[in-house]
């Protein structure tokens, strides 16, 4: 695999045409939010012909819209004033706490404890479900602009990781209400597999026999199949999943597929096929992104493609309020529209995709609709998922808000409140 990233990146894009202007810009952008590109992409996915405007380039490459202007403008007079490289690292991490790195409570709310003491690496968000961050999955094969774990690859202080399954394992033990567990980061696929399988052998044992799922977060399928066919390891790889799966446990492989694209390659097919060889099963989903997959016919034929591969399609979730959000977000009131487009132009097979989806603070909340209810309309919500399980399925209504994007955003209508916000 050949990498691309900070000054490399750069002259990727000079090669390949882009003008002196982008690459300056580039090169501010990078300074503050993390890019990373591979060969694969590179070469597989980006329609160059079509660069800027390609949505895999949009996805994967620097926009100086990325920034806030008042950030952007300081970082570049840094730049141009060629400062010493320790004080624009400086500014860099100042601008990124700007940027809302650590969203939905993921370190104030989530990290759970042992023996009163923080386990930076696991979160508990949801009763039946825990996350893993194994330490040495905290990078990917290539990153995405709207990533809301960025913070996670540019050295912050924060970043979420643990060293040693024994701590995931003890906690575990005293959580039996656990049922699902979720490997995640980064990317559990860019561990070798003897490295991965000393984080999954633990929860085969019979002491831990309430753990039923097994779940990889990954864009290995999307950016680097390799990883599931040619790989060093890769039949390695398969045959962890076939142990996961023969010692009764659900393996669900949460593909992340932005675009159509994604999906059409020889090898990414070839990698589908043999992750469901072994029992796994494929799930997709992605956030809803300006630039990139903000029309209808774009997510109907991701469906499309996603049954017709095997994959079941998921989530479509709302871009979380981290990072380059004013680059990739979309109103919700928009998002609403392109789902309902791009739902009613599938089978039922592929209507298991639930969206708008917003994973808040208090929980996952659907967007369901925008009816107009005594004369005033409003948006309709529910919650899928909650901190408090009680509330799962609680419906509540908010104004109508062509502007808003996110939940923060949403105001009380209808005499019901919105759960989670403070009242008064």
């Amino acid at each position: 695999m050949k990498l691309y990233t900070g000054e490399r990146l750069a002259e990727l894009a000079k090669s390949r045409g882009l003008p002196d202007d982008y690459v300056r810009e580039l090169r501010v952008v990078s300074s503050v939010l993390p890019f990373r590109v591979n060969n694969y992409v590179v070469d597989e996915l980006i329609d160059w012909d079509n660069a800027p405007d390609d949505p895999i380039f949009r996805l994967t490459f620097p926009h100086r819209d990325m920034l806030p202007l008042n950030i952007f403008g300081s970082i570049d007079e840094l730049i141009r004033a060629g400062v010493p490289r320790a004080v624009l690292a400086k500014a860099a991490a100042d601008a990124r706490h700007m940027l809302n790195p650590h969203p939905s409570g993921q370190l104030e709310a989530n990290v759970p404890t042992v023996n009163g003491l923080p386990v930076l690496g696991l979160q508990h968000k949801y009763q039946e479900t825990v996350l893993v961050f194994p330490s040495q999955g905290q990078t990917c094969h290539a990153y995405c602009g709207y990533c809301f774990r960025w913070a996670q690859f540019v050295g912050s202080e924060a970043r979420q990781a643990l060293s040693d399954p024994s701590r995931m394992v003890e906690y575990l033990h005293h959580h039996r209400e656990v049922t699902d567990v979720l490997f995640t980061g980064g990317d559990p696929m860019i561990m070798r597999t003897d490295v991965l399988r000393r984080w999954v052998d633990p929860l085969l044992s019979a002491d831990l026999g309430h753990i039923a799922t097994l779940r990889f977060g990954t864009k290995a399928l999307s950016y680097w199949p390799a990883r599931f066919t040619d790989g060093q390891d890769a039949d390695d790889l398969l045959r962890l999943l076939e142990l996961c799966v023969a010692g009764g446990r659900h393996v669900a492989v949460m593909a992340h597929f932005s675009h159509p694209r994604e999906l059409q390659t020889t090898t990414a097919q070839r990698a589908i096929a043999r992750v469901r060889d072994t029992g796994a099963v494929i799930r997709a989903q992605a956030p809803l992104v300006a630039h990139v997959n903000d029309d209808a016919q774009v997510w109907s034929r991701m469906w499309q493609l996603q049954v017709s591969s095997g994959v079941i399609p998921y989530y479509m979730f709302v871009e979380r309020d981290t990072g380059a959000r004013t680059y990739f977000e979309v109103p919700l009131a928009r998002a609403l529209q392109i789902y309902v487009a791009a739902i009613s132009r599938v089978s039922g097979l592929a209507r298991t995709a639930r969206g708008p989806v917003m994973s808040a603070h208090i929980g996952k909340v659907v967007l369901d609709g925008a009816p107009t209810i005594h004369g005033e309309q409003v948006f309709s919500l529910r919650l899928l998922q909650a901190r408090d399980p009680s509330l799962v399925g609680q419906q509540f209504f908010a104004r109508y808000d062509p502007a808003a994007c996110w939940f923060d955003d949403l105001e009380p209508a209808l005499g019901t409140e919105i759960p989670g916000r403070a009242v008064g």
